[in-house]
């Protein structure tokens, strides 16, 4: 699912945004006075971070208990298709070692249907294709939402005015390990998810 990689790297750069706007949106509410005793006029450095997403990723229980779920939902999928398949193939045997047999309309009757049987068996694999896209899709829809909105709270209660996502070709060479809120992000997000999965279990057994 190299596909999440992308997408939480464009949650953690909205969050940039997000955060940065909101920074600049309570400065430009400050009165002259406050702005000579506050901000850049005082010194003060705004609150950075980052986060690891191919960590966070790996240490996500959401993200990790979808993705065996898409690959166990690809595996029934291929199945299906490998069955489908050798059941043409089977067809397309007979055909041949029977043909010999067969009146010349007949045999061209049966090419025919075999053909289409084909045509159809190639839609079947564009189709499940398309199905695991979409389900995937999903999983990365949901994944955005989650991270999104608690990059945007923690972001407010932690006071961050920039949260940078670093991983290999993100665009950042170097970043202090201070830095790193990665593990902190993790644990409210399985908190949260853990939490969630809790609820929905408690109102299954009722």
């Amino acid at each position: 699912m190299k596909i999440a990689s992308l997408v939480l790297n464009i949650v953690l750069a909205i969050a940039v945004i997000y955060l940065y706007v909101l920074h600049f949106s309570q400065n430009s509410e400050l009165t002259p006075a406050d702005t000579s005793t506050d901000g850049a006029a005082s010194g003060a450095i705004p609150r950075i971070a980052y986060v690891n997403s191919d960590t966070l990723l790996a240490n996500y229980a959401f993200f990790q208990t979808k993705r065996v779920e898409l690959e166990k939902r690809a595996e029934d999928l291929q199945k299906e298709y490998e069955n489908r398949a050798r059941g043409l193939q089977n067809e397309i045997s007979n055909f041949q070692q029977n043909a010999g047999t067969m009146t010349m309309n007949q045999a061209r009757a049966v090419e025919e249907d075999l053909r289409k049987k084909q045509q159809n068996l190639m839609q079947y694999q564009q189709n499940l294709s398309g199905q695991l896209m979409e389900e995937e899709g999903k999983v990365n829809d949901d994944l955005y939402e989650r991270v999104s909105d608690f990059l945007e709270d923690y972001g407010k209660n932690e006071d961050f005015k920039l949260v940078l996502t670093y991983t290999k070709n993100s665009g950042v060479l170097y970043a202090d390990d201070s830095l790193d809120i990665t593990q902190q992000v993790v644990e409210g997000l399985n908190q949260n998810y853990e939490g969630v999965a809790t609820e929905t279990d408690s109102t299954a057994t009722e």
